[in-house]
């Protein structure tokens, strides 16, 4: 007789084998990392010229720190209780394939300690400024799900990710290429800030229930799920409406109106969720949401390469 568990693998195509790894790293939202270290690398671009082993290093980097967070948070969700075999928009490695707990956490701390390695070369080869923010960032990785309260549970996660996902890592990916800083990266990283706060909102809109029940207090469960979709919505608004400033004011190139090709996908996301209760319902918003960011993201770095060649 089939279970709950066997009928959530089988709603979401959960495979065995290597898909069952693949599913622990929570692919859709690796787009948070690849983004920020690619933009910020096309305006060292424009500024500087690029070393491409640098960059590929801080690339690999910063995906191994963001695949780690999301193993920190299948382990200490588990051990709170939060994940069930029922849980969607999980890995599900814990609680559907059997993965034992300390597995899961030995993996995180592996690819934080090739994450570490990856950065003493880039330190080597930059600044080692890079180390202090670079600790910092893992930090809140580790905190994001981990310690006595988690950032997660907090209705600032959104603005934690966002910040330190998107301006900071794209400040750091100009700055081990050029050396400086400037407001410019600050005001470019704006947008992809906000989409990766976005990340973190729809799934917190699509887990509203069960973080309810589990104690936490993210923004969704503050604002209702009405009221979180709305705000979801006007995140996506801002972001390109102060998209379409930066090229009004000459900081992005008018190349940077393809991006405007992701408004397709986002009107999707906020029509994906509207009316919706189940996870199971809202899940294809909450991936959507992920490959909205990776567009965005992709087209705004493609703009600035254009721009360098043209």
């Amino acid at each position: 007789m089939a279970t709950d568990k066997d009928h959530i693998k089988k709603a979401l195509n959960e495979r065995e084998g290597f898909q069952v790894w693949w599913r622990l790293l929570r692919p859709h939202t690796l787009t948070a990392s690849f983004v920020p270290v690619f933009v910020g690398t096309m305006i060292a671009l424009n500024t500087d010229g690029i070393n491409i082993l640098i960059f590929l290093a801080m690339l690999v980097a910063s995906m191994l720190i963001q695949s780690a967070t999301n193993m920190f948070n299948e382990y200490y969700d588990y051990v709170r209780g939060i994940d069930s075999e029922e849980s969607v928009g999980i890995g599900g490695t814990i609680v559907r394939d059997g993965i034992q707990p300390k597995t899961v956490l030995r993996l995180a701390l592996i690819f934080y300690g090739i994450a570490l390695l990856l950065g003493i070369y880039i330190c080597v080869e930059s600044s080692w400024w890079i180390a202090v923010i670079g600790l910092v960032c893992m930090l809140l990785g580790y905190l994001y799900t981990g310690g006595p309260i988690p950032i997660s549970a907090t209705p600032f996660g959104e603005v934690f990710s966002g910040f330190f996902m998107g301006t900071v890592i794209i400040g750091i990916a100009y700055y081990i290429q050029t050396g400086t800083i400037n407001s410019f990266v600050i005001f470019i990283s704006i947008p992809v800030a906000i989409f990766i706060g976005c990340i973190m909102l729809s799934n917190n809109i699509r887990d509203l229930d069960g973080d309810q029940q589990g104690g936490r207090k993210t923004l969704a469960i503050l604002l209702g799920r009405e009221n979180a979709v709305r705000f979801l919505g006007l995140l996506f608004f801002v972001a390109f409406f102060y998209t379409a400033y930066l090229i009004l004011v000459d900081v992005l190139p008018l190349w940077s109106t393809i991006t405007f090709i992701a408004v397709i996908p986002a009107i999707k996301v906020v029509k994906g969720f509207k009316g919706k209760t189940e996870p199971l319902e809202m899940m294809p918003a909450m991936v959507l949401t992920g490959k909205t960011n990776t567009i965005y993201g992709f087209l705004l770095g493609l703009s600035l390469l254009i721009y360098y060649f043209i």
